[in-house]
């Protein structure tokens, strides 16, 4: 089994889940896994994956579903450690208009090809956004929604450490 490392991919538009993402690094830094590594989709490749131990992926839902750079990290990834990653642990935030489910669903179906174990619920942030002004304006995080993410990614953190993931 490779070590602890947490690895956190993420993709962000206007900010948001690149928010969510750093403050899930905060949280398993707070719990002393050291190994935790944050990358951003574009940039992780399969050996990335493969030397972690287990996966939170953070994006925004776009259209109903995960954003183009996520889907191609997928895309470009898939076929290099399909059969390699096994029973590993994964957890999803989702930084969303108003809705959520649709991106946690197309992650969901994509890693149940990798045999990865969901570890805990998705966390889902809804942002609100009815107009193209508010979608794309750049976002904050209120001081519950970062510490939603803090307390993910430490549960997520400690899970590993203790070996019950």
């Amino acid at each position: 089994m490779p070590p602890a490392v947490l690895l956190i991919i993420w993709h962000s538009r206007t900010g948001a889940a690149q928010a969510m993402a750093e403050a899930a690094l905060a949280g398993a830094d707070e719990e002393g896994v050291g190994a935790a590594r944050l990358m951003r989709a574009r940039e992780v490749e399969a050996d990335d994956i493969l030397a972690a131990a287990g996966y939170l992926f953070v994006c925004p839902e776009n259209l109903g579903t995960i954003s183009g750079e996520m889907k191609e990290f997928f895309d470009r990834t898939f076929y290099a450690v399909i059969g390699r990653t096994e029973g590993r642990p994964y957890a999803t935030a989702i930084a969303a208009g108003n809705a959520g489910q649709g991106a946690e669903a197309q992650i969901d179906r994509i890693v149940a090809g990798w045999r990865l174990r969901r570890v805990a619920p998705s966390l889902i942030m809804r942002f609100g956004g009815d107009t193209p002004e508010a979608i794309t304006a750049p976002k904050r995080l209120s001081g519950n929604v970062q510490q939603s993410c803090r307390e993910l990614g430490r549960s997520f953190a400690a899970g590993l450490q203790l070996g019950i993931f």
